[in-house]
Formats: structure tokens, C-alpha cells, sequence
């Protein structure tokens, strides 16, 4: 697995990925077209830019989906803040790969980044991210949980749940063991395991 910057190979697959029913289930809309090349531009500038933000992963020499870190575009109680995310093509799902590759952001963000704290927020109803969180040791207060500002009131994704996970030696220490033979690779913005 390889968290690498963005190549235009991946503009074809993420654009598929982001107008695939399964995969948006539990984002607002898909993404049309422009949207996702808008995305995907926006990514691949940031990452050129200042070494980090979604991206792309790579498994056995396919795109798999994304994964990185970003700061939110709307005001909450949180906010500003840094968010971990991923999104990944059916395939790939069920194999732990998006905890996989959210713990190479994760120790990106704390140790070459050195921030204190990671968020991560999915819809209500979206068990299958919640856990992804679990997984990598966040943890999740309830009266964190928020309604998102982007969505109307009384929209079905509207509800959603706020994890944490601080930077510590503790959390340090055990990304590092979970990830094992995890490195930074040679080439600027990319992590490979």
C-alpha cells in the first residue's frame, strides 16, 4: 500500500469511484464529473504545495480510493481543526485497508506534522467509517455530536458523530507497532507499507 501523491492514471478511477451509489451512500450527493477533477485538482495542488492532504492510495499497483487529512470548510465548535478522511472503491473494502491507511496519515499528522489532536466525523448512520475511527483508537464523546451545517434540516446524513485521538507517546508508540515495516518513502508526500 502507498499513500502517494496524485497522477493523472487515477483521475478516471476516482471520478468513477466518486458516482458510485455505494460508495456516496452516505455523502449528500455524488459527485458530477467536474466536481471530482476539482477534487482531485485541489488535492494534488496541496499536496505539491505543502506535503499533505488527501492522498491517493494505492494497492498492488491499482487506485484503491484516498486517504489524508484536510481542514474542514465550515464552522463548528471544533473548528478550525484537521480531519482524517478516506474513501475507497468497493473492491477494496472489508480487507482493512482504509484503517490501514488511515494509520499512515494518522502518524504523518503526529509525527512530521507534530499536531495535537485528529478529528474525524462521518453521518449518524455510517457504522462502517465510525468503526474505521474505532479502529485506529479515537475516541467519541456524544456531546461532541453535531449537526452539519452544509445540510438542511431534517436531512437524513444531517446528524453526525465527532471522533478525537490526541498525539501522545502512547499513540505514537502504537501506530508505529500497528504499522510495523511502515516508512516514509523517497519521494516527497508519499508513505508506503
Amino acid at each position: 500500500m502507498t499513500l502517494r501523491q496524485w497522477d493523472d492514471a487515477g483521475l478516471a478511477p476516482f471520478t468513477a469511484m466518486n458516482a458510485d451509489d455505494r460508495v456516496m451512500e452516505f455523502f449528500p450527493r455524488k459527485l458530477a464529473p467536474e466536481e471530482s477533477q476539482a477534487f482531485f485538482m485541489g488535492a494534488k495542488n496541496a499536496i505539491a504545495k505543502r506535503g499533505w492532504d488527501f492522498w491517493a492510495v494505492e494497492i498492488g499497483g491499482k487506485f484503491a480510493g484516498f486517504t489524508g487529512l484536510a481542514n474542514p470548510r465550515f464552522e463548528s465548535l471544533f473548528t478550525p481543526c484537521t480531519e482524517i478522511g478516506w474513501r475507497f472503491r468497493p473492491e477494496f473494502w472489508g480487507k482493512g485497508y482504509a484503517t490501514e491507511a488511515a494509520r499512515l496519515a494518522l502518524l504523518y499528522a503526529f509525527s512530521t506534522l507534530r499536531l495535537e489532536e485528529v478529528v474525524s466525523f462521518t453521518a449518524e448512520v455510517n457504522v462502517r467509517s465510525a468503526r474505521v475511527m474505532q479502529r485506529l483508537g479515537m475516541t467519541h464523546d456524544p456531546k461532541d455530536d453535531f449537526d452539519h451545517p452544509k445540510l438542511s434540516a431534517g436531512h437524513r446524513l444531517q446528524r453526525h458523530v465527532l471522533y478525537r485521538i490526541k498525539n501522545t507517546p502512547q499513540t505514537l508508540a502504537r501506530l508505529k507497532t500497528e504499522l510495523g515495516s511502515a516508512k516514509l518513502s523517497h519521494a516527497p508526500g508519499q508513505w508506503a507499507v
